[in-house]
């Protein structure tokens, strides 16, 4: 059983729990598997990262998941983007809200791996060892940032690039263990006209470009809140609309569709899912290359054999490979 006193320094709060077996969620396993870059293993089994401008620290024990929110050092109130910056205090029905929200654990994911494996054998093979992966449901503008950052990318350096990010471009929020932490940056953060010079000094190479440039052209048309309301648009308008952002092809459109809007049939292809395709599932599909139709038609292919769910599916095999890489 865990110990509570194994909590970071700065004084959380308090530790609360929401019902939660291991079969529908491992944070091991969630938290470690490229969906998001902003948690860390704080100490054995606790992770600890910043989730909707505020720092927490999770951790499992039996069928319960433990939280806890760290108050922000500063009291001043600052405009950010028409926001207060200082968040009111969260009651705990609002934390359950938040965390219920970006694991989406109104989903039953059990369930949903019988169906997996009932209609793919190599699913179930796979998955047994895999159990409670689901995915996250984050804030769009910090999932559309991220993703661009990882074109040609592994996620020690992506998690790294984006912590520099957050460091030179985000509001901070706490210092734990004398560790700063920062909520993601604004869209106006990201639009400043030195905004690509200063990405660039970060080593964010080519994708400085696209940053800043994918900033400015949200800020000057659909604006952070047409980004979200893509979740209630079909999944081909919403790809569509990224798809004409700097620095965002099918894949990263996709992995943003999935893993922010609500697009839960959204399968990122890359070339690793493309030779799965090919060597574990005997789909012959295009030629040599990645083209768009062959992107269409393995997206297409398991959607069909996983079901309006596949991106799901998917983020289950994308991290036993990764587990397995490792």
């Amino acid at each position: 059983p865990m110990k509570l006193r194994d909590a970071p320094s700065a004084c959380p709060s308090m530790w609360r729990c929401l019902p939660c077996p291991p079969a529908e969620l491992r944070l091991d396993l969630v938290l470690s598997s490229g969906q998001s870059f902003r948690w860390w293993e704080s100490s054995p089994g606790a992770w600890t990262g910043v989730l909707g401008g505020r720092v927490w620290t999770l951790r499992q024990d039996g069928d319960r998941l433990w939280y806890t929110v760290y108050g922000e050092e500063d009291e001043e109130e600052e405009e950010r983007d028409g926001c207060p910056a200082k968040a009111a205090k969260l009651d705990a029905a609002e934390t359950d809200r938040i965390l219920r929200d970006y694991f989406q654990l109104d989903v039953g994911l059990s369930a949903l791996y019988r169906a997996w494996g009932a209609a793919d054998p190599l699913f179930r093979k796979v998955a047994k060892d895999f159990p409670g992966v689901r995915v996250l449901r984050q804030d769009p503008i910090e999932c559309l940032f991220s993703f661009i950052c990882t074109s040609n990318n592994h996620i020690s350096r992506i998690t790294a690039m984006i912590e520099r990010l957050c460091q030179a471009f985000g509001r901070r929020l706490c210092c734990l263990d004398s560790r700063p932490f920062h909520a993601f940056p604004s869209l106006s953060a990201l639009t400043g006209a030195d905004a690509e010079a200063r990405l660039r000094a970060l080593g964010f190479g080519y994708r400085a470009k696209f940053v800043s440039g994918s900033a400015r052209a949200i800020a000057e048309g659909l604006g952070p809140e047409g980004l979200c309301q893509l979740r209630t648009a079909p999944y081909a308008e919403a790809r569509r609309v990224l798809c004409a952002l700097p620095g965002v092809g099918a894949k990263v459109a996709d992995c943003v569709c999935l893993l922010s809007l609500d697009k839960a049939e959204a399968v990122p292809v890359d070339t690793h899912v493309w030779h799965i395709a090919r060597q574990r599932y005997g789909v012959a599909l295009g030629g040599k290359s990645l083209t768009p139709r062959t992107y269409q038609e393995i997206g297409d292919f398991f959607r069909g054999l996983w079901g309006p769910r596949a991106g799901w599916a998917q983020a289950v095999l994308f991290c036993a490979d990764l587990r397995k890489g490792q």
